[in-house]
């Protein structure tokens, strides 16, 4: 192998990878079009467009006790929020975080529900040891649950599908409010799931209790998905009564968003053919921190199959699926190191691949630089098409929008984040980004579920 293959390689990507503004506009337009489609009518899209029923966002005028219970990966958490009013907002919060067992994730639907209500149960009587807040009123839950869900009503929902570590086969196709009700009842616990939303949802509703002016709720973490809101005379497909206020908050499940600009590379391609899902997610698969690490993987199995560059090694880490994850790559991509010593200690701890050098080791770095940068770049494209869709991208409107962003790779990875902004402003141009804010809804999910919870209840 030639010293210069791994510079080939490096430069395929590199331009395979490209995301020219040109191109990002033209993935913005499709994302805008393919959403009226998947508005249009029920499997017009590839991007489902789901209707939430949730048509009432918090105001921050909601009084009162509301639970709120997260379920969406391994663990889950359960929190009480006591709401003030206008003055007030939030007067208290207490939440706990508990771990599922694994042997849980793929039970019965019964033992699942069985164990969460235990713990819910548990929870509250801790909160409310000698207090007598209930006076006899039921309490009322928000539940966030971020699984594919065909949505009946703002209070149940039946399981499409489990993804993630999930595979409980008797709950799909099930109501999981009715499963969670039962659960509830047989704890002897007096409550009432006043909601049922998923993370992208609850984020939204987390910021807008905050700010009026937030439209979106977007999340980028192990994988992305975002919910916005939409005029109710805008979703052809709606069959019942319009709600009073007139809108609607949609559930774009963007993550399966496809469009012939999206440029995807041979790595994607075996990703995707080798992956669960193989044709589905494509977007989510480009963006989301389940797969920034595994696509930087392929690339650097592919560099020690056709050139030396990494010595005679022990290829079984490299060749291992998803052995390298995300948060080791934003590491070796924050290094700062003169050296680039973190990126030495990545590649001997995880990858088993030692004694590299200094030039290597800079290449390594690009490579980190070259996937991610793509991914909040076209992460950048989506926002825009949201904001296209709306009508507020600034050709026309002047008022505030507000995209309110959770999830461990915005949060965790900066140069992902930096980069997702500083493409947004791109896009939008200077003078229309002054008009649109991006901002982190630190534990959005969690507290939406309850003040959902809240604003459905008054």
């Amino acid at each position: 192998p030639s010293a210069m293959a791994e510079q080939q390689v490096v430069a395929d990507l590199r331009e395979n990878c490209a995301t020219p503004a040109s191109l990002l506009r033209d993935v913005a337009a499709a994302m805008a079009d393919e959403m009226c489609a998947g508005l249009e009518k029920e499997g017009g899209s590839r991007v489902k467009m789901l209707l939430s029923y949730v048509d009432k966002l918090p105001t921050g005028r909601e009084e009162g006790l509301f639970y709120g219970l997260d379920l969406g990966g391994t663990n889950f958490r359960v929190l009480k929020v006591q709401l003030g009013g206008n003055d007030k907002h939030v007067i208290s919060r207490e939440s706990r975080e508990l771990a599922i067992p694994p042997h849980l994730m793929s039970g019965s639907s019964s033992e699942l529900f069985g164990f969460i209500a235990s713990e819910l149960a548990k929870f509250v009587a801790d909160e409310e040891q000698g207090t007598s807040l209930s006076n006899g009123k039921t309490r009322e839950l928000g539940f966030t649950f971020s699984f594919p869900v065909r949505q009946r009503s703002v209070a149940s929902g039946t399981l499409v599908k489990w993804t993630k570590a999930f595979s409980i086969e008797d709950a799909v196709g099930k109501d999981v409010v009715a499963e969670l009700q039962t659960a509830m009842q047989k704890q002897g616990l007096d409550m009432h799931v006043a909601a049922l939303i998923n993370d992208a949802v609850g984020t939204l509703a987390g910021a807008r209790y905050y700010d009026e002016d937030v439209v979106a709720g977007v999340i980028f973490g192990t994988g992305t998905n975002a919910a916005y809101v939409e005029k109710a005379n805008a979703i052809p497909k709606w069959e019942g009564e319009l709600p009073n206020s007139g809108e609607m908050v949609i559930n774009m499940e963007w993550g399966n968003f496809y469009s012939c600009h999206l440029p995807v590379t041979e790595y994607d391609q075996s990703l995707d053919n080798e992956s669960l899902n193989p044709g589905e997610q494509i977007y989510e698969k480009l963006t989301s921190g389940m797969y920034l690490g595994e696509i930087v993987r392929r690339v650097l199995l592919k560099l020690s199959l056709q050139s030396s560059i990494f010595g005679e090694i022990d290829r079984t880490k490299l060749k291992t699926h998803f052995h390298l994850r995300t948060p080791h790559i934003s590491a070796m991509h924050h290094d700062n190191t003169p050296d680039l010593k973190i990126v030495e200690e990545k590649l001997k701890e995880i990858l088993e691949i030692a004694g590299t050098s200094l030039e290597t080791r800079k290449m390594l770095v690009e490579i980190c630089d070259i996937v991610t940068r793509r991914a909040a770049r076209l992460a950048a494209a989506g926002l825009a098409g949201i904001l296209k869709k709306l009508g507020r991208d600034g050709s026309v409107d002047k008022r505030r929008s507000v995209i309110a962003i959770d999830g461990g790779l915005f949060e965790h990875y900066a140069k992902f984040s930096k980069c997702l902004e500083a493409t947004l402003i791109e896009l939008l141009g200077e003078e229309s980004s002054k008009f649109v804010v991006v901002k982190h809804a630190d534990d959005g999910s969690g507290i939406g579920a309850a003040l959902i919870a809240a604003s459905q209840s008054q």
